[in-house]
Formats: C-alpha cells, sequence, structure tokens
C-alpha cells in the first residue's frame, strides 16, 4: 500500500515537473511546446488610373502643361470601352490608357503610383464611324520605332499575312466597338523586329488625320506598347 502510494506520487510530481516545462528540453513534456503563428503580409494594393470620361466619339485630346500640351487620340465607345494615347514628338505612342466595357482603366506601361489624367481640351473629329474592312484589303508597308521595315497584306476576310521583309507581321482584324476601329490581333517575329512583342492586341485605328498613313495599329502585349503607321504600297 506504502509502496503504491509512493509511485503515485511521483508519478504527479514528473505529470507536473512536465506541464511546466521541466524535465528534459525542446517540448518533450506532455503539453505541446507553445508555437509562433507564421508572419502575414498585406499586399500592396495595385495603383489606381483615372481618366476623364467623354461621350461616344473619336476625339484629339491634350493633358498636362498648358504652355506644352501633350496630345493623344481619345476613342470611346457606347458601351463604355474607351482607348487614349498619347505620343512622343514624332507621333509615335509612348503612353496608352484603355477601358473595357464594364471594367477599369488600364495603363501602358503601367505605373508604380496613382494616375490621375485630366483633359485640358477635347475636340471631336467628325469622321467617327465604322471601319469597312474590305476597303481596308491590299498590300502596305510599316516601320518599326526601331527603324526595322515590315510589308504584309490585308485580305478582305480581316486576315493579316506577312509579306517578303525579314520582319513577319501577322495576325487578325475584326469588327470592333470603338469608333473608327477595328480589333486587331497581332504577331511578330520578335528576333527580326526590332524588339515588337511576339504577340500583342489591340485597334487599327483609321482616323483620316493619319494620311498620308492608310490606318495605324495601336496595341500592346501589357508591359510593351505597339505603334505602327501603314501606308499603302
Amino acid at each position: 500500500m506504502n509502496r503504491t502510494f509512493g509511485w503515485m506520487a511521483a508519478c504527479s510530481a514528473a505529470l507536473l515537473l512536465a506541464a511546466c516545462g521541466g524535465g528534459g528540453s525542446g517540448g518533450s513534456g506532455f503539453l505541446p511546446g507553445a508555437t509562433t503563428p507564421p508572419a502575414t503580409t498585406t499586399p500592396t494594393p495595385a495603383p489606381k488610373v483615372s481618366v476623364d470620361d467623354l461621350a461616344a466619339g473619336s476625339y484629339v485630346v491634350s493633358t498636362g502643361d498648358a504652355g506644352a500640351p501633350t496630345v493623344g487620340k481619345y476613342y470611346a465607345a457606347a458601351d463604355g470601352s474607351r482607348l487614349l494615347v498619347f505620343g512622343d514628338s514624332d507621333d509615335r505612342a509612348k503612353q496608352s490608357y484603355r477601358r473595357d466595357a464594364g471594367g477599369a482603366w488600364v495603363g501602358v506601361p503601367a505605373s508604380d503610383k496613382d494616375v490621375s489624367v485630366t483633359l485640358l481640351q477635347s475636340h471631336g473629329l467628325a469622321d467617327a464611324g465604322v471601319v469597312d474592312l474590305a476597303k481596308l484589303a491590299g498590300r502596305y508597308r510599316t516601320q518599326t520605332t526601331a527603324g526595322v521595315v515590315a510589308d504584309f497584306s490585308v485580305a478582305a476576310d480581316g486576315a493579316i499575312v506577312a509579306g517578303s521583309s525579314a520582319c513577319k507581321l501577322s495576325g487578325k482584324l475584326s469588327a470592333g466597338v470603338l469608333p473608327n476601329t477595328l480589333k486587331l490581333g497581332l504577331s511578330a517575329s520578335t528576333d527580326t523586329c526590332g524588339g515588337l512583342p511576339a504577340s500583342a492586341s489591340g485597334v487599327l485605328a483609321a482616323d483620316t488625320d493619319y494620311a498620308p498613313a492608310r490606318f495605324r495599329l495601336l496595341a500592346d502585349d501589357g508591359t510593351r506598347l505597339v505603334d505602327l503607321w501603314a501606308y499603302s504600297e
């Protein structure tokens, strides 16, 4: 009887020692060792882009310093789709902002901070309308910003077919929602086309003030802009 009582007392003492973290190291007792909760990080919100809204139509717009404004083209569809393109001193696209119907504005190239585009002036273009794809069928020549020349043709069904030049452009045109435009999917041979992305999407814009160019291919791959002025051969 005394031996039984002594064994129970010894076990009770051992349990108490284990519960208090004694009698060994590394959490070898009956109670689990304390754990540190994993560190959590709060994701940085993506920069927001806002652009002054204009009614459906196509426009020449300006922004920035009134003394030396940046000029661009603004295309607005009735469904809420928008495209705004600002050019550099050579009339090449340097910044674009686009918005799909029901979506948010996206800037290309993207900014690492919030962007708010306020328009100084906007002048509507009288020729805003639907582009007749069949009338664009023919052969064209363009030049990339790197100075690489590319020949291509447009078929009546909207296919873009590469020509004999080293830079190969191909793709597809289809009906667009923005005025004076067609929807564009474009592919390029990246090793011979002066840094063009392998694939990009955007629009063919056919404003009359682009003359003598027949039209302009404006697209991006989400990071880089493509701006090709096409001239009839």
